[in-house]
């Protein structure tokens, strides 16, 4: 067998198994997005996704839901976005001065702290929730109107994951471009705002994007902290639809899943590169 036949019998097979694992994966989506054009009858019928009847009742029970007048999903969108935007917006803000701290200053202790920091990756939340209710408790911030605790601490650079890979990532920065603007007479915070920041977006989209991606759907800390249903954000106002059993979940499901696709679509470019720059 020639040598390019060989390749090109491989290359397929390879293509094969990618678009098999892809279809996979992505059918449990398509089949919930066809799903919600169902009638209750169809929806366990089979795992088609296509329906001969389309129907819009889904989205229109779940835009016009409200659960006795305390919350309805317009109500869950616009508590989620009260604590998502603060909390995005301060995690990027504090995690990427800690990490040009530990990545461009030597002071006495730098790797000890580092290290500490680290540490906080192993430590699972269950571990801090007791703690941090009793501390919120007699700040008095549970049930809080503004979401305080969901978004407070992130002013301290408390997600130590995105403080970690940006540290990576200013790493990379050569340290010939930084002395060059340093020669010129720019001080930390010019070195700071005009090189580390504008080479430093395409890192901080894909920090801000997996931090919404995360605080979207979070479930435990809000059902900790938050008593009035009236407070719930979308994942609380979904749970409670489970619970109930509503028959337009999964077309909620669609609504809560695509402003996050929006955001990633918009930020596509940016995030592909901030992955590809964080990965060397």
């Amino acid at each position: 067998m020639k040598l390019s036949t060989a390749h090109k019998i491989g290359r397929f097979f390879q293509y094969f198994v990618l678009i098999l694992v892809g279809v996979i994966m992505i059918y449990p989506l398509v089949w919930m997005v066809g799903a919600t054009f169902k009638s209750n009858a169809e929806i366990f019928a089979g795992i088609g996704f296509l329906t001969a009847n389309p129907t819009l009742q889904g989205y229109i029970d779940a835009v016009t839901q409200n659960y006795g007048g305390d919350i309805s999903i317009w109500r869950a969108f616009i508590n989620t976005y009260s604590f998502v935007i603060p909390k995005v917006i301060f995690t990027v803000i504090s995690s990427v001065i800690a990490a040009y701290g530990f990545s461009r200053f030597k002071f006495k202790g730098r790797d000890m702290l580092f290290g500490i920091m680290i540490s906080t990756l192993f430590l699972p939340q269950v571990v801090l929730n007791v703690p941090q209710y009793l501390m919120y408790n007699s700040f008095g911030w549970v049930n809080s109107p503004f979401y305080l605790p969901l978004w407070v601490p992130t002013l301290f650079a408390t997600e130590t994951y995105f403080v970690y890979q940006l540290v990576q990532f200013m790493r990379s920065i050569p340290d010939s471009l930084l002395e060059a603007a340093a020669l010129d007479g720019a001080g930390l915070v010019r070195i700071y705002a005009t090189i580390v920041l504008p080479v430093s977006v395409p890192a901080l989209c894909v920090c801000g994007m997996l931090c919404a991606a995360k605080c979207w759907g979070m479930i435990e800390q809000p059902l900790l902290f938050l008593k009035t249903k009236a407070l719930f954000p979308l994942s609380l106002y979904m749970n409670e639809m489970l619970s109930a059993g509503q028959p337009e979940f999964l077309s909620t499901c669609v609504l809560a899943v695509t402003p996050v696709l929006l955001v990633f679509l918009l930020l596509n470019d940016d995030i592909m590169k901030g992955i590809v720059q964080m990965e060397l």
